[in-house]
């Protein structure tokens, strides 16, 4: 079976069990999306989700992030592991948002992977999720695992994954790939031991 072929088997069942796929973090603005997946580095959504709330509350704007202190955000979300630094990168991206983008959560892979903390994943992520802008596919850690698993891609690291994916995806349908394929790891097939016999995917899995 053709790659793309297969791609679309894929979706087609994935969009069958998660009809309304979207991400897990919480948030209500481009800016706390950015926030959040920032914090979500080496941590979990749900995590990320129970300090993300007081946070903002206390920090309702980017211009708010950008005059914080960034020992006060820190305490704000000492849960979160490595706190100290992303508290420094939302500290340094809001203040480069508010004096070089008027306050405005930039829309170009390049600008967002200028600010601090954000790479390509995240910023895939905020122009898919944000503003539905295809700019790539979003690898994670559940991306990685399940493309390989799955017999797309042999590759090894998130850049050669993304640039192999984007050749069998359709562009139009990067940013669903990427949130089913999540939702999939997370329901279905996680990383921990399992019986794959009862993973919806099993039949196109390389290896068991």
């Amino acid at each position: 079976m053709a790659q793309t072929e297969k791609v679309k088997e894929i979706i087609h069942i994935l969009r069958g069990l998660f009809p309304q796929v979207t991400t897990a973090l919480h948030y209500s603005t481009p800016w706390e999306l950015l926030v959040a997946v920032i914090l979500s580095a080496q941590t979990t959504d749900k995590m990320v989700n129970k300090v993300t709330p007081g946070l903002f509350r206390k920090y309702p704007t980017v211009s708010a992030f950008a005059h914080a202190d960034v020992n006060e955000i820190s305490s704000n979300i000492h849960a979160i592991g490595f706190h100290q630094t992303k508290a420094r990168y939302l500290v340094e991206s809001a203040r480069k948002i508010s004096d070089q983008y008027h306050g405005v959560v930039p829309r170009t892979v390049e600008e967002l992977v200028s600010l601090s903390g954000v790479g390509k994943k995240t910023a895939n992520v905020v122009l898919g999720v944000a503003f539905g802008i295809p700019s790539g596919i979003a690898v994670d850690t559940h991306v990685m695992r399940l493309s390989r698993q799955l017999g797309l891609t042999t590759a090894k690291t998130p850049e050669k994954i993304e640039e192999e994916l984007q050749k069998i995806v359709p562009k139009h349908k990067w940013i669903e790939f990427s949130l089913l394929l999540i939702e999939y790891g997370r329901a279905y097939c996680p990383a921990r031991s399992h019986d794959h016999n009862n993973c919806p995917l099993s039949l196109y899995y390389q290896s068991t």
